[in-house]
């Protein structure tokens, strides 16, 4: 029976930016060949199709396909995390940062979260002004996903 919202499905997946370049996987042979990070673990992916648990233009792609089907598909930013904004680029104050921070010295590429869980990585840092992009890492990108269905419940 093919795929529908509400079904429960494992998968394995390969994604991969525009320039072929994968950014995540559940196979860790794939990880190791393109130098990803190995210290997590690799393993197929469970969730339910429509819950929100994935990208929407990855639910979407699964449904109507089937146990055992394999598929490539290429999801457009607003299917996936988003077009960047600026709007989500915040500058703060260098001495009020240092404060939230508990005093750590602010560095470009340092991850952030705010208290209400969001994370952010700071893209600009001088005397005055620290700035701090929200936007996700993936934001405005299209991405392609090599998707295995092993199962559906």
């Amino acid at each position: 029976m093919p795929i529908t919202a509400g079904d429960t499905v494992t998968i394995e997946y390969v994604g991969r930016h525009d320039d072929d370049t994968v950014f995540d996987t559940s196979r860790e042979a794939v990880a190791e060949e393109a130098g990803l990070e190995t210290r997590r673990e690799f393993s197929p992916l469970t969730f339910e199709v429509g819950a929100g648990k994935v990208i929407d233009g990855l639910d979407e792609a699964l449904e109507g396909m089937d146990e055992g089907d394999t598929d490539t598909v290429t999801i457009p930013p607003e299917a996936a995390y988003g077009e960047r904004s600026d709007d989500r680029v915040i500058d703060y104050d260098a001495d009020e940062f240092a404060a939230m921070v508990e005093g750590h010295e602010p560095e470009v590429g340092m991850q952030i979260q705010t208290e209400q869980g969001l994370p952010g990585t700071v893209s600009h840092t001088d005397d005055e002004v620290v700035r701090v992009d929200f936007n996700h890492d993936l934001a405005g990108e299209t991405l392609t996903f090599e998707v295995e269905v092993l199962s559906v419940e």
